[in-house]
């Protein structure tokens, strides 16, 4: 075999190189498993290792309050550290499903999905960083019903956006204290005044028999389907 001249290595490094730097790509399924809940635009990011925006029992970060009480998924968005970031741009209603394509390049193959169960006062699902799969492989995670503990759950429409309520923003200081940490959220009790006969005549002035869940809420599917 002839040895590689120096230029032949330099070629042969420059094409390795570019090769480990080419992006993958994840297409990400999401699927509401509740009952009545929807779902708001839901993000999804790939990110690096290690790089989490909330963790249980700590207190959310105001990207995040943001985020579990409006819907608004933005101001995450921007404050995550990403390779690619995108959201749904419409909400997801009880059993549909929304598909997105995400980018994801060397230290950045870790996927990351949230969106704002409404109504709600701010409830929110989430994967937290996971590593997308490898090959041909399809990676299937559920993820329960998260609780920012940003605001208290008084479930009174003024203070809750979605179905039923449309309430003005959450965020606004009039609205309780929460607990100050993220826990798994324990549903919807039943204590406010959401109006159900906006959502479903049947339920009026039981709507928690409607609109409670038992975890988990959210089906994720992902696949990597380029090279």
């Amino acid at each position: 075999m002839k040895k590689l001249t120096h230029m032949s290595m330099l070629l042969l490094a420059a094409f390795l190189c570019g090769a480990a730097l080419a992006d993958d790509y994840y297409e990400v399924t999401v699927t509401n498993v509740t009952k009545a809940m929807t779902f708001t635009p839901v993000m999804v990011a790939s990110t690096r290792r290690g790089h989490t925006f909330f963790t249980r029992g700590q207190a959310a970060s105001p990207e995040l309050t943001i985020l579990a009480e409006t819907g608004n998924p933005m101001p995450l968005q921007a404050s995550l550290d990403s390779f690619d970031v995108t959201n749904s741009g419409a909400t997801l209603g009880p059993g549909q499903s929304v598909t997105q394509t995400i980018a994801a390049r060397g230290k950045w193959r870790h996927i990351s999905v949230a969106a704002m169960l409404i109504p709600s006062n701010d409830t929110f699902f989430a994967v937290n960083g996971i590593r997308g799969p490898k090959g041909k492989q399809t990676l299937v995670v559920s993820s329960p019903a998260y609780d920012a503990g940003s605001e208290g759950n008084d479930e009174l429409c003024e203070n809750l956006p979605g179905p039923g309520c449309g309430g003005p923003d959450p965020g606004d200081p009039s609205t309780p204290a929460g607990e100050g940490y993220v826990y798994i959220s324990n549903g919807m009790r039943g204590i406010g005044n959401i109006d159900a006969l906006q959502i479903d005549p049947e339920f009026i002035g039981n709507y928690e028999d409607l609109l409670d869940w038992r975890n988990p809420v959210a089906v994720i599917k992902i696949r990597r389907v380029k090279n």
